[in-house]
């Protein structure tokens, strides 16, 4: 299997079109009001009936509570849930039983120290994103374009698939890639014109710069 991308915080149909014609793997929905990417149901609604089929289509939520899911869940018809919050172990798999959709949960990474939860959220999630833990007082926990030290992830073996995210852009995912030596990616502000707004031919870069990145040359530079 070829290098997997995840373009979140879509927002508009033209977003959406660029991810699908990129032939990107996942489309992430954002269901946060904290986020400049939130969509309300009908917006949601509209964007997945256009991308169905065509992408894996994923809703966010942050901490959620279940009348929240099911919103998300009628609005999109996702086939994955993506919690992105402080959700416990044990809440993760209440959601994915209680919604029957498999679930990736986004773990924040700061220090060698932050993955020693691993082995406990694989119990309960079908895939882990790790993402850079948020600026302290920030609104939101991710979608800030901070990265981590990828290096940390290197060498490690997770018995569930996971996707790179934090600070990603066409200038760096290659490099991400092999650092980390991750299966996947995940990005949002990094193909953004700005906050919430994607541009189309930043997610083509984006796409074929990940795609591509196996043909790369090979570094284990930290983050710029």
């Amino acid at each position: 299997m070829g290098v997997q991308v995840k373009i979140c915080g879509v927002t508009t149909g033209e977003a959406a079109d660029a991810a699908i014609r990129a032939r990107a793997d996942f489309l992430g929905l954002v269901f946060h009001p904290a986020s400049p990417r939130h969509l309300a149901p009908e917006q949601a609604a509209a964007l997945a009936a256009r991308a169905k089929g065509a992408v894996r289509l994923v809703a966010l939520l942050v901490d959620p509570a279940d009348e929240a899911v099911s919103a998300a869940v009628s609005a999109a018809r996702p086939d994955f849930l993506q919690l992105h919050g402080g959700e416990a172990p044990a809440r993760v798999a209440e959601i994915r039983a209680k919604f029957g959709l498999p679930v990736i949960k986004a773990l924040a990474v700061a220090d060698i120290a932050d993955l020693a939860q691993v082995p406990i959220y694989e119990d309960a999630a079908d895939m882990l994103l790790f993402d850079a833990k948020a600026p302290a007082q920030a609104s939101r926990p991710g979608g800030h374009g901070a990265a981590f030290d990828w290096r940390m992830l290197r060498g490690r073996r997770f018995r569930k698939p996971w996707l790179l995210a934090g600070g990603l852009d066409v200038g760096n995912v290659a490099r991400a890639l092999a650092t980390a030596e991750a299966p996947g990616v995940d990005v949002s502000s990094g193909v953004e014109s700005a906050p919430g707004v994607k541009d189309a031919e930043m997610i083509r870069a984006f796409v074929e710069a990940a795609k591509n990145a196996r043909f790369a040359s090979q570094t284990t530079e930290t983050p710029a």
